[in-house]
């Protein structure tokens, strides 16, 4: 019996590091002053292959602030930029929209925002009021967010969410199509396994995702084999108590994740010294050796296995507030 689970654990970590040398494969490596790209699914785009996150980029409360970051952003090469019609009521859209409009900006990005109603007539809604936000007449991806409820799948697809999304695209103002979710990786499958042809999916890549109700393990391969592209999040645990703990450093979550076979990983960056740091650690990346995965996996052992740093796959109190009320939850106190 040890010699067939031994067998099989050897067998999924082979699979999984091809994954992985596949998608690193595509790579390209960037000069002194750029981010290395990869490729985003079979959309035959390349990104950048760290993503700005849009919530943290808006958390400060001066406009001019949020946009120096994200020029700098841009001027260092990260071409994503992350965003959601809900964060920060709206300003996150508002101050990104502002930045990307001066100087030609938006011309050297690939736009991505997320739509949190399931319905027709509300995606609709949304779609005009983040692109009147980010000033612009297309987004180059859409996702749906927060898909961290079992009847998400369903509702994107009955109330009429996805069909929004298909005429948009129509419409040219939106080019690819894709969701999200931070909650279970069986919620992303149902999403996989519906008759759409996804773009792109986000999720959750981090270290303690490697032992614990793993999308690493049970979604990305699901969109290896479907060309989904794979966009990362919550790369040093979504709060970052991993390394205040002291478990990880900033640079293990990123070497971690940057080996996965993701095509962008999304990171909060919310000052000059978050995004110097990010930056650099990106144009020295190189791919974890299976010896190093090794050593870090048996640093976190113990924590990887229960889930005290990815308290939102089993906590409602981080999904949105918006989601929240839309499955006609509590606000408070969840």
């Amino acid at each position: 019996m040890q010699d067939n689970r031994s067998r099989r654990q050897f067998l999924r970590f082979a699979a999984s590091t091809a994954l992985a040398e596949q998608a690193i494969a595509s790579q390209t490596n960037a000069p002194a002053t750029g981010i290395p790209m990869r490729e985003l699914g079979r959309t035959g785009v390349k990104v950048s292959m760290l993503g700005l996150g849009g919530s943290h980029a808006a958390r400060s409360k001066d406009d001019n602030e949020c946009v120096r970051l994200i020029h700098a952003a841009i001027d260092e090469g990260i071409t994503f930029m992350d965003n959601a019609w809900e964060y920060h009521g709206g300003r996150a859209e508002d101050v990104m929209g502002k930045a990307l409009a001066m100087d030609g900006k938006r011309n050297k990005v690939f736009l991505m925002t997320k739509v949190c109603e399931r319905d027709y007539e509300g995606a609709k809604r949304q779609l005009e009021e983040s692109l009147r936000r980010l000033r612009t007449d297309h987004l180059d991806l859409w996702q749906f967010h927060e898909c961290n409820y079992d009847n998400d799948p369903e509702w994107v697809f009955e109330k009429g969410g996805i069909r929004a999304a298909q005429e948009a695209k129509k419409e040219g103002k939106v080019r690819f199509i894709g969701f999200t979710g931070h909650k279970a990786p069986r919620i992303h499958l149902k999403m996989l396994a519906r008759p759409f042809d996804w773009d792109a999916c986000q999720m959750p890549i981090n270290l303690m995702d490697a032992g614990f109700m793993s999308f690493r393990e049970e979604v990305v391969p699901v969109c290896q084999k479907k060309k989904v592209g794979v966009v990362g999040m919550k790369g040093c645990g979504g709060d970052g108590r991993v390394l205040a703990d002291g478990k990880l450093t900033v640079e293990d979550c990123y070497r971690y994740f940057l080996s996965q076979p993701v095509s962008v990983q999304v990171v909060g960056l919310a000052n000059m010294e978050h995004l110097k740091e990010a930056v650099r650690i990106a144009r020295s990346f190189k791919p974890l050796a299976a010896d190093e995965k090794k050593n870090l996996l048996s640093r976190v052992r113990d924590e990887v296995g229960d889930g005290r740093y990815e308290l939102f796959k089993t906590s409602k109190r981080f999904d949105s507030a918006h989601h929240r009320r839309q499955h006609g939850f509590d606000v408070q106190g969840v």
